[in-house]
């Protein structure tokens, strides 16, 4: 079919492509997560209605891409952020978004370590490279039309979501709250294969105290993967049972259900000293920080873990969605601005 494409609309969006769980903020308030989940290849499933679908099919750069309730490739390798899998899940999660066929203006993100050089550098070649993947075109196999992405900027992931506390909306109006860009914060961004940490502080990031470890709700996942596989006598299982597992603390196995809580609660446990260990080592008791800001899906499922770490502590509202409402925010309120100076 031929596209007018003067016609089809323009629309800003903040993704968050996390290694986990890849979440799209839009500019009339909808929020949507889709889990990061696809592997190479046709589904090879065919359904009986298509209206019960959960898999889906994407074609990029001359490979096939099968996206959402599927055993899952692990993104946990080094250039996921400039693959053909994270394209493909990205294009999903654009599709859920109801943006078929939409010329698309985009803002993402990289961890913070590889946006920034220990020295506070930008990293060029990670920034650009991240840039031009999301550029690529992306085709759905099921006949729908591609959500063309064709501009595409980047911002460290902690950093979006200190856009989104210091720009607040209100009633479709945008301001910049200048009480909270004077206080100095700190954000934690506990995400899936990582945790950010961004120090700001009059408009400057300082990054002696900033950075990204290799901490996050994967972790969690892996470790109680090898719980349940050693306590049911299991060579492998599947990542949505071990999803499902971590989300409602029961699994159904061979036609039953077991309680798992505890080992739940103690793979979450092994990650939270971690995490506490590091970012102790990071911002100390936060006695000069106005808050400590929390975002990210570790936030959500860590919450009670997490409640008594810093006395000026914060979780942000839906802190899942903090970097992407930021990278929206950035996009709408920021980015013009930008480019005009």
């Amino acid at each position: 079919m031929q596209l007018d494409m003067n016609r089809l609309p323009c629309i800003a969006v903040g993704i968050d492509d996390g290694y986990a769980c890849t979440k799209v903020a839009l500019p009339d308030g909808r929020l949507i997560a889709t889990p990061s989940r696809a592997h190479i290849g046709q589904s090879k499933v065919s359904w009986i209605r298509q209206a019960e679908q959960l898999i889906f099919e994407y074609e990029t750069d001359g490979t096939v891409y099968s996206v959402g309730d599927v055993e899952a490739t692990s993104t946990r390798f080094e250039g996921y952020a400039c693959s053909g899998l994270n394209r493909a899940i990205v294009q999903h999660a654009l599709q859920c978004a109801d943006l078929e066929g939409a010329l698309v203006k985009a803002v993402s993100g990289l961890p913070v370590s590889s946006f920034y050089r220990n020295g506070g550098g930008h990293r060029d070649a990670a920034i650009n490279a991240k840039r031009e993947n999301l550029l690529v075109p992306v085709h759905p196999r099921n006949g729908a039309m591609t959500a063309e992405i064709t501009d595409h900027e980047v911002l460290p992931e902690a950093l979006a979501a200190w856009y989104d506390h210091v720009i607040t909306e209100k009633d479709g109006v945008a301001r910049l709250d200048q009480d909270r860009v004077r206080k100095p914060i700190a954000v934690v961004d506990i995400g899936g294969r990582t945790t950010d940490t961004v120090v700001v502080r009059h408009q400057g990031i300082l990054h002696g105290s900033s950075g990204s470890c290799d901490i996050g709700l994967l972790d969690v996942k892996e470790s109680l993967s090898d719980a349940l596989e050693a306590r049911f006598d299991l060579q492998t299982l599947n990542d949505r049972l071990v999803t499902r597992a971590l989300e409602t603390q029961a699994i159904r196995l061979f036609g039953r259900d077991y309680d798992v809580s505890q080992e739940v609660l103690a793979a979450k446990h092994e990650l939270v000293e971690r995490l506490h260990g590091e970012l102790r080592r990071q911002l100390g008791s936060a006695v000069e920080l106005d808050c400590v800001l929390f975002v990210g899906g570790g936030a959500v499922a860590l919450a009670e873990h997490i409640r008594d770490w810093f006395r000026n502590q914060l979780i942000a509202p839906q802190p899942a969605f903090a970097n992407a409402r930021g990278m929206l925010k950035f996009l709408l309120h920021v980015c013009g601005e930008e480019r005009d100076q």
